[in-house]
């Protein structure tokens, strides 16, 4: 089997000088590799021919058969790497907790492996009768949701 940290030190070595990033290495049983790159821009579908060629270029088929694929991180899929928390800030987002609650609203900040959502919540304020919607912070950690993710919106 092709080793994982071979992959992702040729993919490391294409992103240099670039904008892109990592944002996962998948190699099956079976040699098929998937590998997933991103960029704040969106992803050209040269560059991903690029980066193919390349790590075609640098592993021998001789020794060892594979098969590769090399695309972007989908839209609308859950967030793998903290870069993918920044390029969306400002974004609107859902958040699964690791209590299975979601949450939906605007990625409002990144420090760290945390990060905040603001999101609308009915409030229960002293003098009114009826809760009030406001803007509410909500804070977590990268690693201890099931999954954060972009929300699509065709407004």
């Amino acid at each position: 089997m092709i080793d994982k940290n071979i992959v992702k030190g040729l993919v490391e070595e294409w992103l240099q000088d670039k904008e892109y990033f990592l944002v996962d290495v998948e190699i099956s049983t079976d040699n098929k590799i998937v590998v997933e790159i991103d960029h704040a821009d969106g992803v050209w579908i040269e560059d991903c021919v690029d980066l193919s060629r390349f790590i075609e270029e640098s592993l021998n088929r001789d020794e060892e058969d594979f098969e590769l694929e090399v695309g972007s991180a989908g839209l609308g899929q859950p967030f793998k790497v903290a870069q993918q928390y920044l390029n969306y800030v400002g974004k609107d987002v859902e958040v699964l907790d690791a209590d299975g609650k979601k949450y939906k609203g605007v990625l409002s900040g990144v420090d760290g492996s945390n990060f905040t959502v603001t999101i609308k919540e009915k409030v229960k304020l002293e003098g009114k009768k009826r809760p009030v919607l406001q803007d509410v912070e909500k804070h977590f950690q990268m690693d201890k949701v099931k999954y954060t993710k972009y929300l699509i919106s065709f407004k």
